[in-house]
């Protein structure tokens, strides 16, 4: 049987500028644009976001969440030999996030790459990198979720632009020694259907030097509800049979933090006890790739998430993008 893969660390990043539901409010009705605060918090449950300053990109976020998950870890940079950052923000075209995350951390040589799934994003990747240190190519991996959606929002529609905001989450993934109790990742799987694409979308790209299309976020928000709690539902089943476990067995729950009635719809078709889902969405809105890293690092901070829990992490995003990873801490 292939060796299991634990999370040694965890690490987050929040931008410092803090923007409010009232201060939304009244940027967005200085501009002729109304909606209320109550409005965003019963359709959301959203209260907050951080949106990072002019200067400040997707790199910064990363790196700042990367060195705190190596320190959590207690493991030097040196001694990763994969990064995989999960964006679907980069702040240039290439080099990819993660090449330049790993040459700010002096952990150059091993493997580094981007994944773009979305808000799946940081799923995909901790999979794929679980994947990869089971095979023995790789011991250490950096698995980072950042974004600064901000810069793809279109802040006179206001069913898109106050979801949304700025933020990285990283975890360190290693190879368990032999001997050591059965903790890591216990099951993963993924899914795509491109056939839902439209609902969710950034359709504009780069062309000639100029931005070609419509360069903005774009969402069928009735859609993307109803896709998101059927697969996250499937996907959380799917998983626990692999690992041979019951729903009952989960400890925590902690799915992309798109917007609390997804979150509630999906733990009530999972009878989950809303006590055993983090929550996050309410202090920095849906930060995609980031979320679930971000949930994770919190939860873990707080003393909710301990060693020896199972957690039940899932994505769901454009794509259209879906899968799940179970993991005993």
């Amino acid at each position: 049987m292939a060796p299991l893969t634990r999370i040694t660390g965890t690490g987050s990043f929040l931008p410092e500028r803090v923007v409010s539901n009232a201060e939304l409010v009244r940027d967005l009705g200085a501009r002729g644009i109304e909606t209320s605060e109550d409005w965003i918090v019963t359709r959301t449950g959203i209260r907050q976001r951080h949106l990072a300053t002019p200067g400040t990109g997707t790199v910064d976020l990363a790196e700042r969440a990367a060195r705190a998950a190596l320190q959590d870890a207690g493991a030097p940079a040196a001694g990763v030999d994969l990064i995989i950052v999960a964006s679907s923000t980069p702040d240039q075209v290439f080099p990819s996030t993660a090449c330049q995350v790993q040459e700010r951390l002096g952990a150059r040589g091993g493997a580094a790459f981007d994944v773009q799934a979305a808000c799946s994003g940081f799923v995909y990747a901790l999979a794929l990198a679980d994947a990869l240190i089971r095979t023995g190519a790789h011991r250490r991996a950096l698995v980072i979720g950042a974004e600064t959606y901000s810069r793809i929002l279109d802040w006179n529609d206001r069913t898109t632009c106050v979801l949304f905001g700025d933020g990285a989450g990283a975890v360190v993934l290693e190879a368990a020694a032999a001997g050591e109790p059965p903790v890591g990742v216990l099951a993963a799987r993924l899914h795509a259907d491109g056939s839902h694409g439209a609902i969710l979308s950034v359709a504009g790209h780069l062309g000639q030097g100029t931005a070609v299309g419509d360069p903005f976020l774009r969402m069928d928000g009735k859609a993307v509800f109803k896709l998101a709690v059927e697969v996250l539902e499937s996907s959380a089943r799917e998983v626990l049979a692999l690992a041979g476990l019951q729903t009952a067995q989960i400890d925590w729950m902690i799915p992309h933090q798109a917007n609390v009635r997804i979150l509630t719809a999906s733990a009530k078709r999972l009878e989950m006890p809303p006590e055993r889902v983090v929550v996050t969405v309410d202090r920095h809105g849906n930060t995609s790739a980031a979320s679930v890293p971000l949930a994770l690092d919190l939860a873990r901070r707080d003393g909710r998430v301990r060693a020896g829990h199972v957690v039940l992490l899932q994505g769901v995003g454009g794509g259209f993008t879906w899968g799940s990873v179970l993991v005993r801490l």
